[in-house]
């Protein structure tokens, strides 16, 4: 089990699908660093729906943001759109869907997920998080 530190990633990336990759890759290499392995295939799933979201659905650029404290795992992807994220489907509804799943997903595999709008140090826009308890 990790130290009980606090610690925080932000990865800021442009508005481009390659992205999503890069913050898959740097999320396992924290996680890993972190002594977090047994989140990992969880966290990166949940970041690449979060970090997608904000890549498809935003014009401007993004951040991946990954925060631990007291054994919770915080994973999210900020945008620059104030707008919310649509509500998450029944994830049996959508089988046939070739999107739409995403928050789905986070709601499903996470043990606690919700957004926010941001107006703080010069970043407007959304975070929109979810939470892994570490066992």
């Amino acid at each position: 089990m990790p130290e009980n530190n606090r610690w925080e990633y932000s990865l800021y990336i442009p508005n481009d699908p390659r992205a999503v990759t890069v913050c898959r890759r740097t999320l396992r290499l924290i996680l890993t660093m972190h002594g977090l392995i047994g989140l990992v295939d969880t966290a990166e799933l949940l970041a690449a729906e979060l970090v997608s979201n904000a890549v498809r659905h935003t014009k401007g650029p993004a951040a991946l943001r990954v925060r631990w404290a007291a054994g919770v795992l915080r994973v999210g992807a900020w945008d620059a759109s104030p707008e919310p994220p649509e509500p998450p489907r029944v994830l049996e509804q959508l089988t046939e869907l070739e999107e739409g799943r995403g928050l789905a997903l986070v709601r499903a595999c996470s043990d606690l997920w919700g957004w926010q709008p941001l107006a703080r140090g010069g970043n407007r826009g959304k975070d929109v998080w979810c939470d892994l308890v570490a066992v």
